[in-house]
């Protein structure tokens, strides 16, 4: 990664916070080359602190420390975007962000998160694990429960029982994401065939 530090006559380039799960943007600070190298090594964000006219590592002393996923420096080197892991509200004054904005997760990218879960035990493939039983017995068997779970969401619902409708509907997406990832498929495929046909 590349970083131009000499395009301002501080030597400061703009860092642009970046919750890694959420995608919203906690806050924005500075850094020079000696923060960027701490913040590297250490894997906690540490700015220069313009006003305090020192390195300041983020949290040092709230305790709410960004862990740091991820770097990358933009088209022009001259900004950073640092995805990071909070550890805590990232605002001093207690806001999730600086935009006093409420740093949530929408329940919706939870299936992304689901879908890479299940990609990494197809990949690792661990023993003792459910997913990996279904996998070991292949489509048939994938297959067989995907058909087992539609009839019980089907019976949750045609009851009128709401709970057990929603209990046995995340059984049956489960397991069609695990049937998705055995043919080598992900639901962003099926994003995109609802994609083309909504028009």
């Amino acid at each position: 990664m590349k970083v131009d530090f000499s395009k301002t006559s501080d030597g400061l380039v703009p860092a642009i916070i970046q919750d890694h799960l959420t995608g919203k943007v906690l806050m924005l600070g500075y850094m020079n080359a000696e923060a960027l190298e701490k913040t590297q090594k250490e894997k906690r964000v540490t700015f220069y602190s313009r006003s305090k006219k020192r390195l300041w590592t983020k949290g040092e002393e709230s305790g709410n420390f960004l862990e740091v996923v991820s770097i990358s420096s933009d088209c022009d080197d001259d900004t950073l975007l640092i995805k990071c892991q909070p550890m805590g509200p990232t605002c001093h004054t207690g806001s999730d962000t600086c935009w006093n904005e409420v740093n949530q997760q929408d329940d919706l990218l939870f299936l992304k998160h689901l879908q890479d879960f299940i990609d990494l035990r197809k990949k690792e493939m661990p023993e003792g694990s459910y997913t990996t039983s279904l996998f070991n017995r292949g489509t048939r068997k994938i297959t067989q429960k995907v058909g087992e779970e539609a009839v019980e969401t089907i019976i949750g619902a045609m009851a009128n029982d709401d709970e057990n409708f929603l209990y046995e509907g995340a059984d049956l997406l489960y397991h069609l994401i695990v049937l998705l990832t055995h043919k080598g498929y992900r639901l962003e495929d099926l994003a995109r065939e609802l994609k083309k046909r909504h028009k």
